[in-house]
């Protein structure tokens, strides 16, 4: 398993703790946005820098991603799209988004940009909090913990 993290708009602590996870669990973490992302050296961590434009990173991402992966994002579009692949979709709230829920989750996405187009103010999401990261950070634990090699006995 491989981790590729939408980096444009991933919060700072959220790719710290990847960071972290991921040179603890020996994965391979890309950051993938059209500006650098600056990483601590590591031989498990990169930073991808693509052009910018509309769903260039997005793309990127779908591109180089393989069945299996774990992609970190926010972006409902992509989840679907990076779901659709085969590959498992984690926000950096600590939602898990599957086959089961990525229907609804487009709709209401779908709905709520109608009622921005029309003019209504919805407002953004909360700031980010710390049970937020506390979630985060738990269920990529489980994530990671579930994709680990098992030792042969």
């Amino acid at each position: 398993m491989k981790i590729w993290v939408d980096a444009d708009a991933c919060p700072v602590v959220i790719r710290e703790i990847l960071c972290r996870a991921a040179i603890r669990t020996r994965t391979e973490l890309s950051f993938v946005a059209n500006h650098l992302i600056p990483v601590q050296p590591s031989p498990f961590i990169k930073s991808i820098q693509v052009a910018a434009g509309f769903d260039v990173a997005d793309n990127e991402i779908v591109k180089r991603m393989n069945s299996g992966d774990l992609v970190i994002s926010s972006d409902i579009p992509l989840a679907a799209e990076v779901i659709e692949a085969g590959g498992l979709v984690l926000s950096p709230r600590g939602e898990r988004f599957t086959k089961s829920t990525i229907g609804a989750r487009l709709n209401m996405r779908d709905f709520m940009e109608t009622m921005r187009a029309s003019g209504v103010a919805t407002g953004g999401p909360p700031a980010l909090s710390k049970s937020d990261r506390k979630a985060f950070a738990d269920e990529l634990d489980r994530v990671l913990a579930k994709a680990a090699p098992t030792a042969p006995t």
